[in-house]
């Protein structure tokens, strides 16, 4: 019996402290996890609000069909300065 030691703390006590600080560091890496991820949810957000404005746009060009055939015939008549060639091998 001389060759039992014993710990001056009791086990129960031991594993309240370990369950805490345990506790503590998960809780500080879940916030840290938190803030880089609503920072990347922003940006997301704004990426979409950038591409849903230029559909936006892009379909309100399409809408007004009037105005974007004359622009279409307007770059559609002039003529290229290329010419072509046949080539005898």
């Amino acid at each position: 019996m001389q060759n039992v030691v014993r710990s001056g703390i009791p086990n129960k006590e031991d594993s309240d402290f370990i369950k805490l600080y345990m506790f503590e560091k998960e809780r500080t890496r879940l916030k840290s996890e938190e803030i880089r991820i609503l920072q990347r949810l922003e940006f997301i957000r704004g990426r979409l609000k950038e591409i849903q404005d230029y559909y936006d746009e892009k379909a309100g060009q399409m809408q007004t069909p009037g105005e974007h055939q004359t622009d279409q015939k307007k770059t559609a008549e002039p003529e290229s300065n290329f010419k072509t060639m046949s080539i005898d091998y």
